[in-house]
């Protein structure tokens, strides 16, 4: 095996080069492609989506700007709730 001609101190330096490219492949670059998408699905928001808060209110999107939303949850009820709290409602739940 070609590891077995290596000296110690370049082992080490290849399995820590492997763990920290496993770390990134497995949680990092997953964990970043989520907040992208994330994010583009926050700034395509538009009057008359459906949406979920992180709190689990649904409502429907009345305006959006400046980072927040205003989202109606009940005839004539309307709150303002911060972007970044919407998710889109899942798909198990959809009527």
């Amino acid at each position: 095996m070609i590891l077995l001609d290596i000296s110690t101190g370049w082992k080490t330096g290849i399995m820590i080069a492997a763990m920290i490219a496993v770390f990134y492949l497995f949680l990092i670059r997953p964990q970043s492609q989520k907040a992208k998408e994330e994010e583009k699905y926050r700034n395509g928001l538009q009057k008359g989506d459906k949406v979920m808060t992180a709190g689990g209110i649904h409502g429907t999107i009345v305006s959006t700007g400046g980072g927040y939303a205003q989202i109606e949850v009940a005839k004539d009820v309307v709150m303002k709730v911060q972007l970044s709290t919407l998710n889109p409602i899942p798909e198990r739940i959809k009527n």
